[in-house]
């Protein structure tokens, strides 16, 4: 098991190398110029220069590479033309709200489609299985941004009995504020974890191990829950680690229906106004947590079942 954590974080190392080196050229090969689009049209040549010299972009491209993860290394992400502050503590500092988007969102869903998924495999192609199959269907066909939409004029507009924007103060109000951007992104989840549990409950119900239980007269629920559902979610664990950063994709969009703080805003921003070190520190992080998060299901699944130790 150590060996197979140690060749794991290696990989990981790995990739966010070079996940961050690609995602620095790109950066550098959006068109348009920092300088003018942060000083403005009345900029002159000699402040462009000046600004260009302050962010490190009239190196070569080499040594921009080499003086950022130089940065890294000493956990310096560099400094907001803006503010001037330090590009670590104003992602740090909206990232918890993106983070509890996540987690609550894919919390509920978890919560509500594994039960879902256990029941349709028990009671297969019944009135049940065949409702909660067009649900799930509907439910991944239709985009997160689009269901926060919908959820929005039905729900905050219409009806006002959720608020629309913000994140809210205190201790109750982030959790009220946090219902309709969590329904939006949990929703889609809900349908395509419970059809993924179904479809892994049904395949490891009919294995000799589970016959021999149910002669022994083991109650069909506890052998669902003992024996069969710690196989089964396995294929679940594996969807939510990669899904990370599709749950990172539709948070981008989410808070910017709802007006909510997160790195989601804060890239949009940053990206408008060409505010290469924010882009760069928000890229890095979110990189490094769908690694981590990749990392952690597979280390997961090694612990569940040893025989994908092997597969490394």
């Amino acid at each position: 098991m150590w060996l197979y954590f140690l060749k794991r974080i290696a990989l990981a190392i790995a990739i966010i190398a070079i996940a961050v080196t690609l995602l620095f050229l790109m950066i550098r090969l959006v068109p348009g110029d920092p300088a003018a689009a942060l000083l403005g049209p009345r900029a002159t040549p000699e402040m462009k220069a000046l600004l260009h010299q302050q962010m490190g972009l009239d190196k070569p491209l080499v040594l921009q590479i080499v003086t950022f993860f130089g940065g890294l290394l000493h956990g310096n992400l560099g400094f907001d033309v803006f503010s001037q502050r330090p590009v670590a503590d104003i992602v740090f500092e909206q990232l918890p709200y993106t983070i509890e988007l996540i987690l609550v969102s894919i919390f509920w869903a978890v919560v509500i489609a594994v039960p879902l998924g256990c029941y349709s495999a028990m009671r297969r192609n019944s009135v049940i299985d065949q409702v909660v199959g067009v649900v799930a269907v509907a439910t991944i066909a239709i985009p997160s941004f689009v269901m926060a939409v919908y959820a929005l004029l039905i729900f905050a507009v219409t009806l006002r009995w959720l608020p629309a924007i913000g994140a809210g103060n205190g201790f109750w109000d982030p959790l009220i504020y946090l219902i309709l951007p969590a329904f939006a992104i949990g929703i889609g989840w809900v349908g395509y974890i419970s059809r993924l549990v179904r479809a892994s409950m049904l395949e490891i119900l009919g294995e000799n191990h589970i016959r021999m239980a149910r002669s022994f007269g083991i109650s069909e629920w506890r052998i669902v829950a003992r024996y069969a559902l710690p196989l089964a979610i396995l294929p679940t664990v594996t969807i939510l680690g990669v899904g990370i950063a599709w749950l990172l994709s539709s948070a981008v969009f989410i808070e910017v229906v709802f007006a909510r703080p997160g790195v989601g805003s804060l890239i949009v921003n940053a990206v408008n106004t060409r505010n290469y070190p924010i882009v760069m520190g928000v890229v890095l992080v979110t990189t490094f947590l769908i690694v981590a998060a990749t990392t952690l299901s597979d280390l997961v699944n090694a612990f569940l079942d040893p025989r994908t130790r092997e597969k490394l």
